[in-house]
């Protein structure tokens, strides 16, 4: 079996603009893992000629392709980072291959919030694949996809790998900077916190982390040094925004700063030792497993990452409960500490692309996908 996933690329690429370019690379690594796939290329839909500064495709052994390159190179197609066209889609499948939509985005809200904000939209034809891979986030919405594409909906494994970061904290460790919490300095400190939300959709905003940061101060000056938040510099001039800061003790008190976009390994070596997060309906997010891979307390509200006890959980939009974590980290994190490391260790075992029971799934995937072509499963 011969397998592409789309991909795009473009100028001044970087891979930690979103999680959706990362993924690529960990289903690619999953699926090579798998026996009977042959191959796995990249099929570009971008306008340039080469992934992001961060990707070396040498070292994945990945090749890049375009739509025409890639015709007769795959048997099966995954739409993950990039929309492929839907009349070279209809050609492959009149051919014979099989087409699958890997959605990595809340699909309910990338159906609605273009309509109602205004936006450029994204709709894709009806009947242009044979199968949906959701994540486990995203389950619920299985129904809704299911009756929306016309075809069957199946749960896909989170995948994560710590490679890109560990590119990432070396290279910021070359500049003099050091990326991890600090555990010379032991027992209670005022924290230095940060919000990553992009603040680019209803899913993941800042606003409910906000609050979280200064219920944490109202209720102890000592717990918290800083507040920042980041991805709102699009935001800082609308008045909604502006009001609903400057109600905050922490803007009162000049103890809080709004940035642009950054990466969670070169903020927080700089600027930070905490992360405050909150998501609606969007709870797996690379972010967490980057602040965790540094040790750094991160108070969140996702349900999932709290089924393995990583993190310091707060429920849903319970601002005031996440102030209380967020107090509980700032004095008690570093004898915390142990508990969260194996906590965290689990989760990433859970989440290697080439752990046993991804690669199992994958197998059994791909043999549903391809039930009608069992040559297809023939050992590479």
């Amino acid at each position: 079996m011969r397998i592409g996933i789309s991909v795009i690329t473009h100028a001044n690429q970087n891979i930690w603009e979103n999680g959706m370019g990362q993924n690529v690379f960990f289903l690619a690594k999953a699926l090579k893992a798998v026996p009977f796939v042959r191959s796995v290329v990249l099929i570009n839909v971008g306008d340039q000629s080469c992934m992001a500064d961060q990707v070396d495709l040498g070292r994945e052994n990945l090749t890049l392709l375009n739509q025409e390159q890639a015709s007769d190179q795959v048997d099966v197609i995954i739409e993950l980072a990039g929309a492929l066209h839907h009349q070279w889609l209809a050609l492959q499948r009149a051919r014979g291959k099989k087409v699958v939509y890997y959605c990595v985005g809340q699909p309910h809200a990338g159906l609605i919030e273009g309509t109602i904000f205004g936006r450029r939209g994204f709709f894709p034809a009806a009947g242009r694949c044979d199968e949906i891979w959701l994540l486990p986030e995203y389950i619920q919405h299985a129904s809704m996809m299911r009756v929306l594409n016309r075809c069957p909906v199946r749960q896909t494994p989170y995948l994560w790998s710590s490679s890109f970061l560990e590119k990432r904290v070396q290279e910021v460790t070359e500049k003099g900077y050091r990326y991890g919490w600090d555990s010379t300095q032991k027992g209670p400190r005022a924290l230095r916190a940060a919000i990553f939300e992009p603040n680019v959709s209803v899913v993941k905003t800042s606003s409910i982390s906000m609050l979280v940061c200064d219920e944490a101060y109202r209720a102890d000056r000592e717990a918290l040094q800083m507040m920042h938040v980041l991805n709102t510099l699009h935001m800082k001039d609308h008045p909604t925004m502006l009001h609903f800061a400057n109600s905050l003790d922490l803007v009162k008190d000049h103890k809080a700063c709004f940035h642009g976009r950054h990466d969670v390994v070169g903020f927080m070596a700089q600027h930070a030792d905490a992360v405050v997060s909150h998501q609606w309906d969007n709870e797996q997010n690379y972010s967490y497993m980057d602040a965790l891979y540094g040790d750094y307390p991160l108070v969140h509200n996702s349900a999932w990452l709290h089924s393995f006890g990583a993190g310091y959980f707060y429920p849903g939009f319970e601002a005031a409960e996440g102030g209380k974590k967020l107090q509980w980290a700032s004095a008690h994190h570093d004898e915390c500490l142990p508990d969260q490391r194996a906590a965290t260790q689990k989760l990433f075992a859970a989440l290697d692309p080439v752990c046993e029971t991804n690669v199992r799934t994958h197998i059994q995937m791909l043999k549903d996908l391809c039930s009608d072509a069992p040559h297809l499963m023939e050992a590479a």
